[in-house]
């Protein structure tokens, strides 16, 4: 199967792979070929691509995917590969939002973005502390 995943700044990957499990707004999903074709909504997550016995780690900032003739297309709000992400930054960055959080109001109008922003934050440092265990 084709896995294309683009943000509105780049191409991210495009590979060729043999399975993707992905975070759906709904819950987690995966892709095998031949899948039933599908248009869903995603939050933010990890995506894990399987490739020639290679797995391949993306965090996302939501988005959808198109799942249609063996080819899944990401459209993400944002993605990085595990590669591409600083561990000690991404643990940095959820403590930081952490603090903000645990210091704003919920009724804050700032709080939302604020959590929001706390769930890519967490996805990034899933998909980097795996890439150390890898």
């Amino acid at each position: 199967m084709q896995l294309d995943i683009v943000t509105p700044s780049r191409q991210v990957l495009s590979r060729q792979v043999s399975e993707v499990i992905a975070p759906g707004a709904l819950g987690e999903f995966g892709v095998l070929y031949g899948h039933t074709p599908f248009l869903t909504a995603l939050k933010a997550g990890r995506i894990l691509a399987k490739a020639e016995g290679e797995d391949i780690l993306v965090a996302i900032g939501g988005g959808f995917a198109e799942i249609a003739n063996n080819k899944i297309i990401v459209l993400a709000e944002s993605a990085e590969l595990a590669k591409e992400i600083d561990l000690a930054e991404a643990k940095a960055t959820v403590e930081d939002l952490e603090r903000c959080i645990n210091a704003t109001a919920k009724d804050d109008q700032q709080y939302p973005k604020l959590y929001r922003e706390l769930d890519v934050a967490r996805a990034r440092l899933s998909v980097a502390q795996s890439n150390e265990i890898v």
